[in-house]
């Protein structure tokens, strides 16, 4: 019986759990928004909370021991430059989980975890998002016009040449 035992064992190895929830923290702070099974999110969601603490302190044995979780850099500099800030007057509760859905394969429920107030940056990267398809439909478009455009001048100089040899 595991009475009173904290935390989840998804499944895995102790290592294998640990450098999963490494990688998967990591990945929020960076993304701001992941999809997870529903097991995973709740094991993630005191991690990257303890995280964000150590954010919102910003002095240097904070990021130090940010450092020694959080697998790259990147992920330590936006903790420390923009999320802690961000929740600079918040006493905890930093993520929120939605559930998605089922998975494909097995039927596992699907969740996003998520950072509050990543709304904004969500919607600038849809934007983006958004501006590079219709930049790049545009260029599709102009190519195929092109393509379109010889053609039909190769045709007629094709059609002219026949002319030419029938006469």
């Amino acid at each position: 019986m595991r009475h009173k035992v904290a935390g989840y064992k998804l499944g895995r190895t102790t290592s294998h759990r640990r450098s999963l929830l490494r990688n998967m923290a990591t990945s929020l702070i960076i993304e701001e928004r992941i999809e997870t099974t529903i097991p995973k999110a709740k094991a993630l969601k005191p991690i990257v909370e303890k995280m964000i603490t150590l954010g919102k302190r910003g002095d240097l044995a904070a990021r130090r021991q940010a450092i020694a979780y959080l697998m790259t850099d990147e992920a330590v500099n936006k903790l420390f430059d923009t999320v802690g800030p961000r929740f600079g007057d918040r006493n905890g509760g930093y993520t929120r989980i939605i559930r998605s859905g089922w998975q494909k394969g097995d039927g596992a429920d699907k969740a996003f975890i998520e950072l509050l107030g990543s709304e904004q940056v969500l919607d600038e990267k849809r934007q983006k998002r958004a501006e590079t398809r219709a930049k790049k439909a545009e260029e599709t478009r102009k190519a195929m016009e092109e393509a379109e455009s010889r053609q039909a001048g190769e045709a007629a100089v094709e059609a002219e040449s026949k002319k030419e040899e029938k006469e």
